[in-house]
């Protein structure tokens, strides 16, 4: 069986930031209010015109290089998105294009904060099946064109992003170990968004079940892996909420220090969130060759999953 190596990682976010205080000036809330109970401080706002696919050729194109290959190398590209061009065609299908890509395998995965986590363990099987060589799995969401910003519960939380992996087939140490996935469609009601409406979403009840079903499932891939919690160099989850992502490093019993987080900087961009924060931990030197990571988000589905990586 093949190998399946991450040889490129990138990342794009808008120019516009949108702070706590600017939140104050349209909303019943503070600076103070959204700190505490996110350890949100500001995130990036697309413009109304700008697309997923716009933001994903950005990210992609870093990806792409940093892997040192070219966009016609890439056999398969899988997005990752809440926040698609159209319903039809796929988002995959427009970023390809943009890409000016080789006519590749191309399609969109709906499993909102998960979607990033899945599309790379599907990337991993078409690498392992020999079915592709190349495959550039991206997580891309304008969450702001979803979000009513006349509810504080929800226009603190999110901004937009994307950020983009090549996997390609290796011949080394470097491999994905392990792959938890998993899903209740029972509790859709706690966030979702209906067709042509706004985000919705109960945060209490939300939070409790992130934490819960994250650390069954990084605890069920570090076992698959035969990794041990100690050997782990970096967990990096999704950055939904700094509280969730405390409790989830209390409940594994892992130090703050080794449990990444850069949501001050980009709120809660949902399948973006995972690629953004493994480009910058990288780029600060966080996890070099060599090191396990370890990977956990949960999103609205309810989809969750966790994945073990020898970088």
């Amino acid at each position: 069986m093949f190998k399946s190596k991450i040889t490129g990682i990138g990342m794009y976010v808008p120019e516009r930031v949108l702070t706590n205080f600017d939140l104050e000036k349209f909303l019943d809330t503070s600076d103070e209010w959204i700190t505490t109970r996110t350890g949100i401080k500001e995130r990036r706002i697309a413009e109304e015109w700008t697309k997923a696919s716009d933001l994903a050729v950005n990210a992609s194109k870093i990806a792409i290089q940093e892997a040192g290959i070219s966009e016609k190398d890439i056999d398969v590209v899988i997005v990752a998105t809440s926040t698609p061009d159209m319903t039809f065609p796929s988002t995959a299908c427009f970023l390809a294009d943009k890409l000016d890509c080789n006519k590749p395998m191309a399609f969109d995965i709906s499993a909102a904060c998960s979607g990033f986590i899945y599309g790379l363990t599907l990337g991993d099987t078409f690498i392992k099946s020999g079915k592709a060589e190349n495959v550039l799995v991206v997580g891309t969401e304008v969450f702001s064109h979803i979000i009513d910003w006349s509810d504080r519960t929800t226009a603190v939380l999110f901004g937009d992003g994307a950020g983009a992996v090549v996997l390609s087939k290796g011949n080394d140490e470097s491999d994905i170990l392990s792959t938890v996935m998993k899903s209740d469609g029972s509790n859709w009601n706690l966030l979702h968004c209906p067709v042509g409406e706004k985000l919705r979403m109960q945060g209490r009840e939300t939070f409790k079940l992130a934490v819960r079903n994250m650390e069954v499932a990084c605890n069920k891939a570090l076992s698959k892996a035969g990794i041990k919690k100690e050997d782990i160099k970096l967990v990096i989850p999704h950055q939904a909420n700094i509280r969730i992502i405390n409790a989830l490093a209390e409940k594994l019993e892992i130090p703050q220090e080794k449990v990444y987080s850069n949501i001050h900087k980009y709120g809660n961009t949902s399948a973006a969130s995972i690629p953004i924060a493994m480009y910058e931990a990288y780029k600060e030197g966080k996890f070099e060759r060599g090191d396990y990571i370890l990977l956990t988000a949960f999103g609205g589905g309810l989809t969750w999953g966790a994945i073990v990586i020898k970088f």
